[in-house]
């Protein structure tokens, strides 16, 4: 994600518009023999873009992060110490310290947010969790509504008292 293709206001719901990816494969399986390929975004015309929206929180952070530490020569919001693409073994090394600051103890070994990738299907699942038409969901996520509902829509944690609460909610007006 590059600055400029990203909208951050001061307050409120923010965006960024999804160019290309840049998977990591090893410089023997790349065409550049870099260990990142630029790749066009999944399932997608090669010229196609996606427009995520960001929440509140986010946009906070991704400023305070620029400020911080500003941007990499391309543009890029996240970047080494070297101005380079964050390496996935730094991602994973992270991401373990992040949960067991994070979760509880009794959950620090269970699957749950096991890898950084969980992070998708927990807002996905969050946001239909909150109502968001499907459609929506998968247009932001770059999925056919198909994907998302087989994929995607689990049951978040904790969520299993409020359903109950929902659920009773609706028996009672029959009563």
């Amino acid at each position: 994600m590059a600055l400029p293709d990203c909208v951050l206001p001061p307050e409120g719901w923010g965006r960024v518009t999804l160019h290309r990816t840049l998977p990591q494969a090893g410089t023997k399986w790349t065409d550049t023999g870099r260990a990142h390929d630029e790749r066009g975004l999944k399932n997608r015309p090669p010229d196609d873009t996606r427009v995520v929206p960001l929440p509140p929180e986010l946009v906070a952070l991704w400023r305070e992060s620029v400020d911080t530490f500003g941007t990499a020569d391309d543009g890029r919001l996240f970047f080494n110490e070297r101005g380079g693409i964050v390496a996935s073994g730094t991602y994973g090394r992270v991401w373990h310290e992040a949960r067991e600051l994070a979760l509880p103890p009794e959950l620090v070994d269970s699957p749950l947010a096991g890898r950084p990738y969980d992070l998708r299907h927990s807002a996905l699942s969050t946001w239909l969790n909150a109502g968001v038409d499907p459609t929506e969901v998968a247009e932001c996520a770059g999925n056919s509504v198909e994907v998302l509902l087989t994929r995607y829509a689990k049951c978040l944690y904790g969520r299993q008292a409020i359903a109950n609460q929902h659920i009773e909610a609706l028996l009672d007006q029959y009563e």
